[in-house]
């Protein structure tokens, strides 16, 4: 869903570096694997054509951290 975002903080020598794949427009999603090595975070539309992808060495990768929107709560579950 739109805001739908991952973080992907990479081990880049000396320092560490961070990137995020952000879902831009309504109805897209953001999508995570690791192939062979690689770790793909791809932002991807309802019909599942990829718009973008980030591609890292999953050697390098420290953390990935999937951060989805904040949905509200059910209205009755807000009176409860």
């Amino acid at each position: 869903m739109k805001g739908d975002r991952v973080e992907i903080v990479v081990d880049a020598g000396d320092t560490t570096r961070t990137y995020e794949v952000i879902a831009t427009r309504a109805g897209r999603r953001v999508e995570t694997a690791v192939r062979r090595g690689v770790v793909e975070v791809s932002e991807v539309t309802r019909s599942g054509t990829v718009v973008r992808t980030a591609r890292f060495m999953a050697t390098r990768v420290l953390a990935l951290v999937e951060q989805p929107v904040p949905r509200d709560m059910d209205p009755e579950a807000r009176t409860a």
